[in-house]
Order: structure tokens, then C-alpha cells, then sequence
């Protein structure tokens, strides 16, 4: 195969060809081309599937209106017309669909129409709605995608481990956060310690840290090029968060960057701004047309009679980071949310209550001196931003079936936290399982903190810091939901081997 030069340019019109041509195995969503009319150089995705409601995704090449058909039994159709997109949203469009049937397969034709109402190429989007009754139901989660430099290597195919999770068949997907890695550059040849050689796709708007709007979409737009990822999020709905790389390493509100290679924007709250305006651009969340509050991460999915999700973001709202040994609360998660999530905890009837957070419970995540996560390796009663979870902890204890999924720190593991082996007592026992990364640099294991009571029920972790994604130490989690509401967890890595597995009977 011949060398990828420096600078692989691709322009809106050859995008999608140029995409496909770099995995020929990967699976792509079926299309139609009229090349002079609107274009899907990203492909097509749908989130927070509910079991009447989705958010459907795309992108154009130029200024048009975004256009879904669902097709019902038989042939019926029914045509949805979206917004204009433009330069104003990176010509990423959305479309909420509501009335839904419940538990059924939809598939939708997505396309852009051109002032004219010329439609141009097409996609296939299919997702299926949660079931109301018993019937059970499947999900994958993970995180980090293209951190560390490891981006889309066409020698092996591209993020194969997309293509592993999707292979799996499950009814949505879980992004815990890190969906891109704004503060990482992507170079072209990257030698790994054994001598082999590591090449990346590589596209102007990731050969930097991110320090303008355009360069944190084109971030975005470079993880859409890879065939692997269009084809699950064609067939597969995502449920979208965000964590610390989206924007910068570690960051808080109100931080003020000393990194040098930071020479054109110190102020992390405008980097922040730009991120989030970004992520919000490309990801399938809706636009918040139905809440007081308009773009809030943190939200609940309802999945029916067994599973409600709840997505947190525990960045927004955070305080910094601080070696975490305060007499008095501070924030992780933030006043307005931990208590939204104790009352909807608290009012679900769903037999699974899966907390999905950005940043782990007792794992220990240095920042230089300082703490980046919740735990702070004090093992005593809680301090600074421990308060805030044993509050809720205390808040939730007669709650059943709560279970938190996560991703952040690059490795995989099970924790069962126990109020017989912590130091404070006041709550119910829960597990909580971590999976990632899905493309990036391999890490761990970490230290445990032990206020929760955690008690460490497996880990798998790299060979090495930093190991690439060749290695196949990448690892995403199964959750699979029987229709008597059996939970089986498993943990896998990127060629899909099951590592461990945990079954959870329903909780009365």
C-alpha cells in the first residue's frame, strides 16, 4: 500500500468515496448518489431511541434542507422535512421523531434536498424502539476514540473494534465521553516500541490541539470518516456524553491553561464553549426544543418496563481539581443535577436504573498533585467531592437495581462497593463495571479508593502505558437484559473475546 503523505486532504465531494476506500471490508450504509446535488460525506446516525421517540443525525456537503422518509408496512411512507443546515451548524442537521410504534425495527431514508427540493444521495438509518413490555433488549458501552495519537490506520482496517461492538447486534450504544481527543495531534507515522509502524489517516484539523470552532469540528468530522463507525451508527443508536478531551486533558470551569503548545487560547471556558458547540453539532442528542433548560447533557432515556439510562456530565458543573481532602462539600457533579438524579432515581420503575457517568467512582485519577476524578485516595470518610456521592448514596439507598457503567481510564474492570468493607456505611451495595478504551492508548490499572468499599471483582489492563490499539487490549462492555429482567454483564475486547461476565437477578 502506498505511504500516506502528510496532509491527506479530502474535500466534500469525495469524502464518503475516500472513507470507504480505507476499509474495504467494513460494512457501509446503502447509499444513492446524485453528485450534483446534496451530499452525506458522514454519514447518517439516530440517538436517545426511546420506545416512541429518536433523534436522527446528518451532515451535508452544502447549505440544504434535511429530509427523513420512514417507511411503514407495506408501502406507506411518511415524509419528515428538517431544518436548513448551513456554515452556522457545520451543515450537521437534526430531526426529532415522536409517536413511535414501541418495540419495532424503523428504517428511514435520509437525505438533503437543495433549494430547488432536489434530493441528493441517500442513506439507510435503522434503529429499533424500546419495548413496553417484557421483551429484553441489549447495550454496548465505551469510550476515548483516537486518543493518543491512534487514529483511523487503514493498514488494519480502521476502528475495528466499532465493527466488534456492532457485530454484537445490540439495541444502542452508550458513549461514556472522550468521543474525540481535541488536545491530542494526530501525526501520520507513529513508531510504536517494538518497531513497528503505526500510520494514520491524517486530515489538517487534527495535526493540533484544537483552539477554534473549526478545528474542534474538524475532530469530529475526521472519526466520521472511518467506515467502522458510520456503519454502527447507521444501524446501531448512540446515547452521547462528553468528558475532558472533548475539550482539553483534565479541564474544570474557569481554568486558565500554562501549556505553551495552548499559544492562540488559555482560557479553558472558551475552548469549553467552542467544544461543546461542536459536540452538540455532531452527536445525535436533540436540540432541546422540549426543555426550559435547552442543551443539558445529563438526561434520562427511557427504555421501556426494564431500563431506564441516565447520562450524567460531570464536567459542566465541576469544581477544580484539588488534591480533594476538603472538610466541606465540592462539586464533581453539581448541586441542580446530583439532586435531578436522586428523584429520578428515586421515581423510576424500571427494573435497571444504569447510571452511564464520564469518571469513575473508586479508581484514583491523578492530576500532577491533584485529583481529577471523585476519589482521593484518602480511605477515611468522605472529603471534598466525596461528600456530593455519599450524599447521593445516602439520598438513593432503598432504590433497587441501580448499576453505573463508565469509561475515562483506559482499561477494563468490575467493582462491587459494599458498605461492610467502607468507611461510610450509609447505603445500599452496587456494582459498578468500567470499559475503554475503543481506539486509543492502553493504560492501567489504578489505584483503588477505599471510602466506598470497593472491592476489585476483575481487571484487565495493557501490557504496557500507552499501548496501541494493535495490541487488541481496546475493551467495551455487553449488557444484556433478559425478559425477566436477568442482567448479564459482560466485559470484551476488540476482537470480541468475553473476558467476564456478571449476572445481576432483578432487585425487589
Amino acid at each position: 500500500m502506498p505511504e500516506i503523505s502528510r496532509r491527506v486532504v479530502l474535500s466534500t465531494t469525495v469524502a464518503a468515496a475516500g472513507a470507504a476506500a480505507l476499509q474495504p471490508s467494513a460494512v457501509a450504509a446503502p447509499f444513492q448518489v446524485h453528485r450534483s446535488r446534496p451530499l452525506l460525506p458522514s454519514g447518517v446516525a439516530s440517538g436517545d431511541v426511546t420506545t416512541d421517540s429518536a433523534v436522527i443525525w446528518a451532515r451535508a456537503d452544502r447549505p440544504s434542507r434535511m429530509v427523513a422518509t420512514l417507511r411503514g408496512p407495506g408501502r406507506s411512507r411518511r415524509t419528515v422535512r428538517g431544518p436548513w443546515v448551513t456554515p452556522g451548524t457545520d451543515h450537521t442537521g437534526k430531526i426529532d421523531l415522536r409517536h413511535l410504534a414501541p418495540g419495532r425495527r424503523h428504517e428511514i431514508e435520509v437525505a438533503f434536498e437543495d433549494e430547488e427540493g432536489r434530493r441528493g444521495q441517500t442513506a439507510d438509518l435503522t434503529f429499533t424502539t424500546a419495548p413496553r413490555g417484557r421483551s429484553g433488549q441489549s447495550f454496548v458501552w465505551t469510550g476515548d476514540t483516537a486518543g493518543q495519537g491512534w487514529g483511523i490506520n487503514p493498514d488494519l482496517g480502521g476502528y475495528t473494534a466499532y465493527r466488534t461492538m456492532h457485530e454484537t447486534r445490540p439495541d444502542f450504544f452508550v458513549h461514556c465521553g472522550d468521543t474525540i481527543y481535541a488536545d491530542g495531534p494526530i501525526e501520520a507515522r507513529v513508531t510504536e516500541p517494538d518497531g513497528q509502524v503505526w500510520r494514520n489517516l491524517v486530515i489538517p484539523e487534527v495535526e493540533e490541539r484544537a483552539q477554534s470552532l473549526a478545528e474542534f469540528r474538524g475532530r469530529h468530522r475526521y472519526n466520521h470518516l472511518d467506515d467502522n463507525l458510520r456503519a454502527m451508527y447507521a444501524d446501531v443508536p448512540v446515547l452521547a456524553q462528553w468528558d475532558d478531551h472533548e475539550t482539553t486533558n483534565n479541564w474544570y470551569p474557569g481554568e486558565i491553561l500554562t501549556d505553551p503548545a495552548y499559544d492562540r487560547e488559555q482560557r479553558v471556558d472558551v475552548l469549553a464553549r467552542w467544544a461543546k458547540q461542536a459536540w452538540w453539532e455532531w452527536q445525535p442528542i436533540s436540540n432541546g426544543q422540549d426543555r426550559r433548560d435547552g442543551q443539558r447533557i445529563h438526561r434520562k432515556v427511557s427504555r421501556g418496563r426494564h431500563l431506564d439510562v441516565f447520562c450524567l456530565d460531570m464536567r459542566t458543573y465541576k469544581d477544580p481539581n484539588t488534591a480533594g481532602l476538603e472538610g466541606h462539600r465540592t462539586s464533581l457533579i453539581g448541586d441542580e443535577q446530583v439532586r435531578w438524579l436522586a428523584a429520578e432515581l428515586k421515581a423510576s420503575k424500571a427494573t435497571w436504573k444504569v447510571v452511564s457517568a464520564d469518571l469513575p467512582i473508586g479508581i484514583v485519577v491523578p492530576d500532577g498533585d491533584a485529583q481529577e476524578s471523585l476519589a482521593n485516595r484518602d480511605p477515611r470518610a468522605p472529603l471534598g467531592k466525596e461528600i456530593e456521592l455519599a450524599w447521593l448514596l445516602r439520598e438513593i439507598k432503598d432504590v433497587p437495581g441501580v448499576v453505573w457503567i463508565t469509561a475515562d481510564v483506559h482499561y477494563c474492570a468490575a467493582h462491587h462497593y459494599s458498605p461492610e468493607r467502607a468507611a461510610f456505611t450509609d447505603f445500599r451495595p452496587f456494582w459498578e463495571f468500567v470499559a475503554g478504551p475503543i481506539n486509543a492508548g492502553t493504560f492501567g490499572p489504578n489505584e483503588m479508593d477505599a471510602t466506598f468499599g470497593p472491592r476489585v471483582d476483575f481487571v484487565k489492563s495493557a501490557d504496557y502505558p500507552n499501548q496501541s490499539p494493535r495490541g487488541g487490549n481496546q475493551f467495551f462492555g455487553h449488557a444484556d437484559i433478559a425478559d425477566d429482567g436477568t442482567l448479564t454483564v459482560t466485559l470484551r475486547d476488540a476482537r470480541g473475546t468475553v473476558l467476564y461476565t456478571r449476572e445481576l437477578s432483578p432487585e425487589r
